[in-house]
């Protein structure tokens, strides 16, 4: 068994005594003399396992073993006592030490506690990513390694509060990661709140995110508490954070820095306590050196960077999303749900998709809207314009034009259904009806049903 294992004793010749054992065991081994020496090491180099002696000049075992639990992913830990001292071998066990060693000990004797502290190490790692990948998996579809690690990193950020920075493509899925991480988290029963930059006018999104009080401004007849304050307790999604107006940016630096808001017109601050999640696609730093974005929120905005990969780059996800789409399409278009030919899926997965994960949905609702068998096949009439289209009935094809732009506007707009609704020129009670029709509407998970 391989493992990566990282000795911490202050004398040199027992540092020199295990590495010569487990070396000649195959294992990758290094040292360090004291704990905060070990502590620095651990952050460029993770080993698997950690034999530390409990006796050292600054942080001694006991105190190493604590700031190792505090880390996102610890190693397990073998503490080393003298002989004689099996009150503080007891209390480091209870203090999260997979096992313990006397002085002195016999090789075989510390060969076999390593095997099996690696053999959990290993396990634990294991139900770590599967834990991951059940986390983003509950909004996400993949098999892909780049999603994977998007998925552990996660799960190691959701329980924290930390501010979360979104980047990646159009349609690449940044805000089903926000989801997974606000369904991760001990927020996951409090307020999600979400606001698209880009679909509100700069002069309407300070009132609509800060808030504003009773006669701020012509019009404001009444105060209003600001999206912020709404999902105080909880989460707020800054889509297109990259389009928030300079003048904004300031009072949402404020937010993040000392947890205040200031609504329009009002000389006092509220005191909230919201965790941040942001997304964009543009490159931040390039704004910020154009001189359109704050430096100042920038890095407090990129606290925890995720990057989501385009899906040119992870083609492998492509067969599992238009299986995934032709399931949840057909159920909403009360038909049987046909099967993917070969020769189409070979089509899909080598088309550059500039739109990502949205343009594929779009296509799979198209195929199978224009579809009149049980399968999608590459020459069938569901796959490009065809004269065969007009064998399609004409309400089929009126309710699908009639979806695709409702589900449009709903996007633009950040799925606020008064905002969709005044885009599309109808009334909110009418679009509501329509997109339930649809299927388009968001349970309060964040899913369309």
């Amino acid at each position: 068994m391989s493992g990566r294992i990282l000795v911490v004793d202050d004398e040199r010749n027992v540092r020199f005594t295990l590495r010569e054992v487990l070396k000649g065991k195959g294992y990758d081994v290094t040292e360090a003399a004291t704990g905060d020496a070990a502590l620095t090491l651990m952050q460029s180099a993770p080993p698997d396992l950690v034999i530390s002696d409990y006796r050292m000049p600054g942080l001694n075992g006991l105190e190493l073993l604590e700031a190792i639990r505090e880390l996102p992913e610890p190693p397990e830990v073998i503490m080393v006592t003298a002989h004689g001292s099996e009150r503080l071998a007891v209390q480091a066990m209870k203090a999260g030490a997979y096992d313990y060693l006397s002085k002195p000990f016999e090789p075989a004797e510390l060969v076999l506690v390593v095997q099996r502290a690696l053999e959990r190490a290993t396990l634990s790692s294991e139900n770590r990513r599967l834990r991951a990948e059940l986390t983003l998996g509950r909004s996400m579809v993949f098999v892909s390694e780049a999603i994977r690690r998007i998925a552990v990193l996660v799960e190691r950020v959701a329980p924290r509060d930390s501010t979360v920075l979104i980047r990646g493509e159009t349609g690449t899925g940044k805000e089903l990661v926000a989801q997974a991480l606000v369904d991760a988290s001990p927020r996951a029963n409090k307020p999600y709140v979400r606001f698209n930059c880009a679909a509100v006018p700069h002069d309407l999104a300070e009132a609509e995110l800060f808030g504003h009080t009773r006669g701020a401004y012509t019009g404001a007849s009444r105060p209003r508490t600001g999206l912020i304050r709404q999902a105080d307790g909880g989460t707020i999604l800054l889509d297109e954070i990259g389009e928030l107006d300079l003048k904004l940016q300031g009072k949402l630096l404020r937010v993040l820095q000392q947890g205040e808001v200031r609504p329009v017109g009002s000389d006092t601050a509220v005191v909230v306590d919201v965790r941040v999640l942001a997304a964009t696609h543009r490159d931040l730093a390039a704004e910020v050196a154009a001189g359109r974005f704050r430096e100042d929120l920038f890095y407090r905005l990129d606290v925890v960077p995720i990057e989501v990969p385009p899906l040119r780059e992870r083609r492998e996800d492509i067969p599992v999303l238009v299986r995934h789409f032709v399931r949840l399409m057909a159920r909403r278009f009360r038909m049987e749900a046909p099967q993917v030919s070969e020769a189409l899926m070979n089509d899909l997965q080598a088309r550059p998709w500039p739109g990502n994960v949205r343009q594929l949905e779009n296509t799979v609702e198209r195929l199978l809207t224009l579809s009149t068998g049980l399968v999608l096949d590459l020459d069938g009439p569901s796959t490009a314009s065809s004269t065969a289209e007009t064998d399609i009935p004409l309400k089929r094809r009126v309710e699908a034009f009639e979806a695709g732009l409702i589900r449009e506007a709903l996007e633009r707009c950040g799925h606020n259904q008064s905002e969709a609704a005044r885009a599309l020129g109808l009334l909110r009670p009418t679009l509501i009806a329509k997109a339930n029709k649809y299927g388009l509407l968001r349970t309060s998970n964040g899913d369309e049903r």
